[in-house]
């Protein structure tokens, strides 16, 4: 046997609601277009050292973009059951690099997982746990200045696909 450690510790997360009654589809397609899928060649400039470049081009890009996506309501069918709902990650990697400075374990948490699903009655539902609660544990300042920027724009975000 080695010399591993393990420890836990217990943590208090918030949880966010933000229901619609517009279509699931609208919402979609919505939040899409505030937060286009964030472009790949930054991680290619960073790859090649070309780190000033790509500081350039993550400054003019928009405060939140989707780094990824999964259709979680076809992994539903397996259960014969039938819902549409898109898991995502939403975030930014310069937001992420201005906590994981501080904090490296911050990085579990950066991009944010945000579930879009349909409410049942026509009207579609965003949820995710408040960036600030999540990073909170850390027990940061300088980690939280910028988790609670990250809970404003996302929540301003997702209010604005949702409205």
């Amino acid at each position: 046997m080695g010399n591993a450690k393990c420890s836990t510790h217990t943590i208090s997360i918030e949880h966010v609601t933000i229901r619609s009654t517009n279509a699931f589809d609208d919402v979609r397609g919505k939040l899409e277009s505030l937060a286009p899928q964030i472009d790949d060649g930054i991680f290619t400039l960073l790859r090649y050292g070309e780190s000033t470049r790509a500081l350039q081009e993550l400054l003019a890009s928009p405060p939140l973009t989707i780094f990824g996506q999964r259709d979680h309501g076809a992994l539903l069918a397996i259960a014969g059951l039938r819902h549409r709902s898109i898991q995502y990650d939403i975030g930014n990697p310069l937001t992420a690099s201005k906590m994981t400075r501080h904090q490296l374990s911050a990085g579990l948490y950066a991009p944010i997982r945000v579930l879009l699903h349909d409410s049942g009655d026509r009207g579609a539902t965003f949820e995710y746990d408040r960036p600030a609660s999540v990073f909170g544990q850390f027990g940061s300042e300088e980690v939280n200045i910028v988790a609670r920027q990250l809970d404003r724009d996302l929540q301003t975000l997702l209010e604005a696909a949702a409205s």
